[in-house]
């Protein structure tokens, strides 16, 4: 009395292939929101940028804005 059948169990529980491919939906979203906020991803490529304007101006660091940019898109933002 009280028990549940294995069907009934692991249909109540939802198949782990299915609990997998609902997990990697989220995690590969591009609606997804980023884990971490703006001003501290990427930490390595902002440090190089910022150091680069500082000394050089902004026009002269062009390969290390659009690096930092690279990283924040792969890390979710939209810049």
């Amino acid at each position: 009395m009280g028990e549940l059948s294995i069907d009934n169990a692991s249909s109540a529980l939802g198949s782990p292939t299915s609990q997998q491919n609902q997990g990697l939906a989220v995690k590969t979203s591009p609606e997804s929101k980023p884990k971490k906020k703006i001003c501290c991803a990427c930490p390595d490529t902002k440090k190089l940028r910022d150091e680069c304007i500082v000394q050089h101006g902004e026009e002269a660091c062009a390969k290390w804005i659009e690096a930092h940019r690279t990283c924040l898109r792969a890390e979710g933002f939209n810049v």
